[in-house]
């Protein structure tokens, strides 16, 4: 009924032939797709990388090609990485928000507790993993790497799911608390973003304006007709505000609110966030990517099928423009991201999941062992796209970013491991 195997097949498909043209490209002709990655579409004040940094990022040829003057560049990595996919993370944010408020929500009472533990687990042991490494090292290796941490907590929900339902099969119990803890880890991902990886200097009045867009559009659009078919089984207002205006007045608002994003610091690939909650929502989820979601007539399911296309195609580019690694930049960060990604993922999701399961007496949904805390765990370190994404923002082009993106792409790794881990620890596949 659900389909999610087509939709992730698809988004799978599309997001390594982007990743495997960049890595052919970058190790064939690495001048070239630097300079393709950072071709400026449009100088100009208001929206883009600031002069300075795209300057950096091109190199040789920069300002001939763009002369000072301009406060920003938009560049194609900027429209894909900054603008564009604020698409993915409102799909994402879209399913968190689902999951929380619903009462039919996957991250509602208990049977969410022990998966949103594990996840906690899924992100201290990679970052315990990682800076612990580090300073093995030494000093110099720990001062150029430490501000990485949050790249091995990542997670790729779609990769994981896929892998998930090859291992243990599509009916085992596994298999969804793997998607919630995907989702958890999705809005723990979020939050760090925000929080620890500003795009720019701090300038929070900013908010307001995407504040106040989010507050403008629930009100006028939403709450208010709401207000107006009190005691009116017809809803006429609604009806109209959802026939006649659609989702128009809500990309305004977006718009708006990705602009403040931009101009406070926080990163604009979030700066869609703040206006899923003010779509009118259905009285229940249906799981991540639903098919059937797509016959309800609320705005928000109808605004997640229509982005799903376009999505996948966004996905293909952000694979062209940051999976293209030089295999000579492979160096430090690239064994720290993934050490974090294969040893502190299983390890800390067995141990926290434990420590919820058993001492705290939360239980594991029925049919699943302990043990499969730390297959779940394996499928769950692949990284990849959410892990691209962060090394992108946490390092400066250069050396160890290219390093950083080479162990998120490395991360694949785990698709084996899972597969060995399923045989290893027996388990017994459910297919229905």
């Amino acid at each position: 009924m659900y389909r999610v195997w087509s939709f992730i097949t698809n988004y799978s498909v599309l997001l390594v032939l982007g990743a495997v043209l960049a890595l052919i490209w970058a190790n064939t002709d690495p001048h070239s797709y630097h300079h393709f990655v950072e071709t400026p579409l449009w100088a100009n004040d208001l929206v883009g990388a600031k002069y300075d940094y795209w300057v950096k990022a091109y190199g040789h040829g920069a300002e001939d090609l763009v002369a000072a003057g301009s406060e920003r560049v938009l560049s194609l990595h900027y429209l894909i990485n900054d603008m564009l996919m604020a698409l993915f993370f409102a799909v994402a944010g879209k399913e968190v928000w689902e999951a929380v408020v619903l009462k039919s929500g996957s991250l509602r009472g208990k049977k969410a507790m022990t998966p949103l533990v594990a996840t906690a687990g899924g992100m201290f042991g990679p970052i315990a993993v990682y800076l612990g490494l580090a300073l093995i090292m030494g000093s110099e290796t720990y001062s150029a790497v430490a501000n990485g941490w949050a790249v091995p907590t990542a997670t790729d929900i779609a990769f994981s799911y896929l892998v998930g339902r090859l291992v243990f099969g599509a009916g085992h119990p596994a298999v969804r608390f793997l998607l919630l803890l995907a989702i958890a880890d999705d809005a723990a991902g979020l939050i760090i973003l925000a929080v620890f990886y500003p795009a720019g200097d701090p300038a929070p009045v900013w908010l307001l304006l995407s504040l106040g867009s989010a507050l403008a559009v629930f009100g006028l659009f939403n709450w208010l007709p709401r207000r107006l078919d009190r005691h009116k089984q017809d809803r006429p207002n609604s009806t109209w505000v959802r026939k006649r205006l659609g989702l128009l007045p809500y990309a305004i608002a977006g718009a708006l609110s990705w602009y403040g994003f931009q101009e406070s610091g926080l990163h604009p690939a979030l700066g869609l966030l703040p206006i899923v909650p003010t779509l009118p929502h259905a009285d229940r989820d249906f799981g991540i990517f639903a098919e059937i979601e797509k016959y309800q007539t609320d705005l928000l399911n109808t605004a997640e099928h229509l982005l799903k296309t376009p999505v996948e195609i966004i996905l293909l580019f952000f694979g062209l423009v940051n999976a293209g690694v030089e295999f000579s930049a492979i160096s430090a960060p690239t064994w720290l991201v993934l050490a974090g990604l294969i040893i502190g993922k299983p390890f800390g999701i067995l141990a926290m999941g434990w420590l919820a399961a058993v001492p705290l007496g939360l239980g594991l949904p029925k049919g699943m062992r302990v043990v499969d805390l730390f297959v779940l765990g394996v499928v769950a370190a692949i990284g990849f796209t959410v892990s691209l994404f962060i090394a992108s923002v946490a390092f400066d082009p250069g050396p160890v970013q290219d390093a950083a993106k080479m162990g998120a792409l490395f991360s694949f790794v785990a698709v084996l491991l899972s597969f060995l881990a399923g045989k290893l620890f027996r388990v017994e596949k459910v297919d229905n």
